[in-house]
Formats: structure tokens, C-alpha cells, sequence
């Protein structure tokens, strides 16, 4: 089992408040027992650039922000993460875990904000190296379930509203007709039972690669 994580690339993403921050910590420190060397990064951020970026995007501020401009800057950032972060640990060998990837631009640009999930994948077709990791999990709640536990200032994303975020939460349900490498799971539950349940499908995954 050492081997079997080593150069592989896992996502973990879904609506805000699914707990995905949460469950990228326990997936890598499962991971890194299992003996694989591992290392996680948020997206967008990590890297000196994408964290201006997350700014830019995040801040309740740019209220105007056009949903392309959105997309462009999202990708520029991941762009960024790719070439600093991304390559060189999978090049290395290591097992990557990411908190969001390009799941989270297709649900919430490319269908909540209208842009076109074909359109957002084209883009990152352009743009990076690599589009889709080997798995991604989407972590499903619905809207009252999230709201729950975003006990805290919401930021400019978080602030859309509550139709726009349930748009979001189908265009994660709609990914795995897309993308076969997506697996959604019930986020609902306590975070020991959603861990297990997100090892097990991260395990069948590669058990069937």
C-alpha cells in the first residue's frame, strides 16, 4: 500500500461548508500512514501569486466581478499553483492532495454563474498540463446543511445567495456524468463517518485503476 498513492494527484472539493478543509487534512494524514509521502495545497492560494489572487477574488469589495473575469483569474491562479507546487511533488513522486481544483470552477462559473462547464474546461485544457486529477471527491450537503456551519464572515463567493448556491451544489452532482475520475458522496454526516466514507471511495477508485 506504501506505493500504490505515490505520483498520484486527489481532490477533494464541493459547496461551501462541506467540510472539504476539513476532510483533505485527515485524507492526507491517513495517506502519509499508509507510508506515501504526501503534501496538500488549497486552491486557489498556496503559492505567493495565488494568494493575491484569492484575495482579489474573495473580497467583498469587488462585488462587480464578472463571472468570466472570475474564471480567468481562478485558472491563472491554479496555472501558478501547477508550476510551483503541483509538478514538482508529483514529479517527485509524492501524493498531492488538493482542497478544490477545476470541479470547483466547472460548478460555480461554469453553471451556477452561467459561464458554460464546456467553456471552463476548454480553458483548462489551455491552460494547464493537467485538467483532471486521478479522483476527485465531491463532498455533497445541501444548502441548509452548509449554512449550518458557516458560523462566520462569509466571503464575496459565499455571499452570492442562496439560488446561485444551489446551482453550485448541482453542478457538483453533475460532474460525474462529465468526468469518470468524479465520485460524490453524502457530506451530512459526522466528520469520522464521511472520513470513512471518503477513504472507501478514494480505496475503490484505485483498487479499479
Amino acid at each position: 500500500m506504501s506505493n500504490i498513492f505515490a505520483g498520484k494527484f486527489i481532490v477533494l472539493d464541493g459547496p461551501d461548508g462541506c467540510g472539504k478543509s476539513t476532510q483533505t487534512g485527515m485524507v492526507s494524514d491517513w495517506i502519509s500512514c499508509s507510508g506515501a509521502e504526501v503534501v496538500s495545497f488549497r486552491d486557489p492560494g498556496t503559492t505567493v501569486i495565488g494568494e493575491k489572487i484569492r484575495d482579489i477574488l474573495l473580497d467583498r469589495a469587488h462585488e462587480s466581478m464578472a463571472d468570466n473575469v472570475e474564471v480567468l483569474l481562478y485558472m491563472a491562479a491554479r496555472a501558478q499553483l501547477w508550476k510551483e507546487n503541483i509538478a514538482p511533488a508529483l514529479e517527485a513522486g509524492k501524493c498531492v492532495i488538493m482542497d478544490r481544483w477545476i470541479s470547483s470552477t466547472c460548478a460555480y462559473q461554469g453553471c451556477a454563474g452561467g459561464f458554460g462547464v464546456d467553456k471552463v474546461i476548454r480553458i483548462g485544457s489551455d491552460c494547464l498540463e493537467r485538467v483532471w486529477p486521478d479522483v476527485t471527491v465531491v463532498l455533497d450537503v445541501d444548502l441548509a446543511t452548509s449554512s449550518k456551519r458557516m458560523d462566520r464572515e462569509l466571503d464575496r463567493m459565499e455571499l452570492k445567495g442562496d439560488e446561485y448556491h444551489r446551482k453550485v451544489r448541482q453542478g457538483f452532482l453533475e460532474l460525474g456524468d462529465i468526468e469518470d475520475s468524479v465520485t460524490v458522496i453524502d457530506a451530512k454526516n459526522d466528520i469520522e463517518t464521511v472520513h470513512k466514507d471518503v477513504v472507501e471511495a478514494i480505496n475503490k477508485y484505485f483498487e479499479g485503476a
